[in-house]
């Protein structure tokens, strides 16, 4: 199969707003080479879904600035693409680099304008066609006339829609039915919907009573053990059993002989109390550190060869609490009393905590879509920041300009604190395209300096330490809320104000 297929397929599904539309565009290529080039449906699968095979290439954006001329005629095929990433992922060592280039240059060397454009994108994480993974769960289910929940729950288990696609696209029930949990093997995470209460995230829930957890302000991981085996995973199912000795210590602790567990880890300081969550993954990134990170863990999966995803949250808690210590598991209350279940929550605030998942109790465990069996409520700040620059847009924002960088009063200068694509519509995107482009003092072909005038209301989750900006902080999950014509620059935040927000 061409890339240029694959391409085209991308375009279409970035164009449309339609689920249906997508999911269809995406079964037709997917029905294509399935029939024609059977070994390709797993690179092509994972292209529609806008990422590569590959999980690191060393490439990143500023390698991909100077590229050669495209190629007028559209001759690379899906396998030739994938393997000459494999290529470009493998060097190592003296040499690499140069090395890279040179076989990064190759083959943008051979692709036409287009597929120039997408291939940065996909290099880049720039491929935002609104193509997630439950979009192309669908499509493969369309494809090969497989109900979707059996896709759902193979890629579950096997941890990967690509893994399971062959399967799906042959149309046998059977095909699908093989992927199972295995302990030793991470399955996808289930993951929470969002609620502005605590009230509202109960009624979403089912009302009545609930399970409502403590959200700990740590890393996601997901513990397998067989015997005195253990496996521990992040949330994206990397394999980081080397960098958590402690949890590997408290997993072979536990009265059993086969487990697999989901929660957290996180540090914490001498009174209990989370640490930074910067503190957090700085030691998470690394097998060493003087910070000790603490497991907490709030579902229960496998227990002794019964697995137990289909099993209702009440059964699968009792389970939880039988083989972990309580020093180990998430706080939490069931109750069906919603000043109970507020007052909860706003002790697990005070305590320095991110928030509360109210979750069903007679819900599975199921990975996919943000349902309404798991619903998180966290407090939502807002900053007023001004806009230093914008980045232009790729994939389905090429056009636009799109990622913008924010900056806080630091006296009579504008300091960086991070930067911005998310909570953007296409009304946002055409509205703030032509206002920067007002605005523009500079242009590289990628960044947009802007004179610093226009002011922008930002949400974001909390402040860490940074070294990467100037004012030493930098904002987590950054959204834009409105622009604030109303404000003018010397009324923006402060970075003291910023600073304010640390924990």
């Amino acid at each position: 199969m061409l890339l240029a297929d694959v391409v085209d397929t991308s375009a279409a599904v970035a164009a449309t707003r339609s689920r249906t539309a997508k999911v269809a565009a995406i079964a037709e290529l997917l029905r294509r080479v399935a029939d024609s080039e059977p070994d390709a449906v797993p690179v092509v699968t994972s292209y529609v879904s806008g990422t590569l095979r590959q999980r690191r290439t060393g490439l990143g954006w500023r390698s991909l600035q100077e590229l050669p001329e495209p190629a007028e005629q559209a001759t690379l095929e899906v396998a030739e693409v994938d393997a000459a990433f494999d290529r470009i992922a493998e060097l190592t060592g003296a040499g690499s680099q140069l090395a890279r280039a040179g076989a990064t240059r190759d083959l943008f060397g051979r692709a036409t304008a287009d597929e120039q454009r997408w291939l940065r994108g996909i290099v880049t994480g720039e491929v935002r066609q609104g193509a997630l993974d439950a979009v192309v769960q669908e499509a493969l289910a369309a494809a090969g006339a497989v109900p979707v929940a059996a896709v759902r729950r193979a890629a579950m288990m096997a941890g990967s829609s690509v893994d399971i696609a062959a399967a799906a696209l042959t149309g046998d029930l059977d095909a699908l039915a093989v992927f199972t949990l295995q302990v030793g093997r991470p399955v996808l995470p289930m993951l929470a919907s969002t609620a502005p209460t605590v009230e509202a995230a109960m009624t979403k829930a089912g009302g009545g009573e609930v399970a409502i957890d403590t959200k700990l302000d740590g890393i996601r991981i997901q513990v397998h053990r067989r015997g005195d085996d253990v496996l521990v995973v992040t949330r994206s199912l990397d394999d980081v059993t080397d960098r958590h000795p402690e949890v590997v210590e408290i997993a072979r602790a536990l009265p059993c002989h086969d487990v697999v567990l989901d929660g957290e880890v996180l540090a914490l300081g001498p009174d209990g109390r989370p640490r930074p969550f910067q503190e957090t993954a700085s030691r998470a990134a690394t097998a060493g550190g003087t910070v000790r990170l603490t497991p907490a863990f709030f579902d229960l999966l496998h227990l002794d060869g019964r697995d137990l995803v289909d099993a209702p949250t009440t059964e699968r808690l009792d389970a939880l609490e039988r083989v972990v210590p309580e020093q180990h598991r998430v706080p939490r209350l069931v109750t069906a009393d919603p000043d109970e279940a507020e007052a909860f929550a706003a002790e697990v605030l005070a305590l320095g905590h991110e928030g509360v998942v109210v979750k069903s109790l007679n819900a599975p465990y199921a990975a996919g879509r943000r349902g309404a069996t798991w619903v998180k409520v966290k407090p939502v700040h807002t900053l007023d920041l001004v806009v230093l620059a914008v980045e232009r847009g790729s994939g389905r924002r090429s056009g636009w300009l799109s990622n913008i960088h924010l900056g806080a009063r630091d006296g009579d200068s504008l300091v960086m604190l991070g930067k911005t694509f998310k909570g953007m519509t296409d009304e946002i995107l055409t509205w703030q395209t032509e206002r920067f482009r007002e605005l523009q003092m500079d242009d590289d072909g990628y960044v947009v300096t802007v004179r610093p005038e226009q002011v922008v209301e930002i949400a974001f989750d909390g402040v860490q330490r940074s070294t990467r900006y100037p004012g030493g902080v930098a904002l987590r999950f950054a959204r834009v809320v409105r622009y604030r014509d109303d404000k003018t620059p010397a009324e923006a935040d402060t970075l003291e104000t910023v600073r304010g927000y640390l924990p």
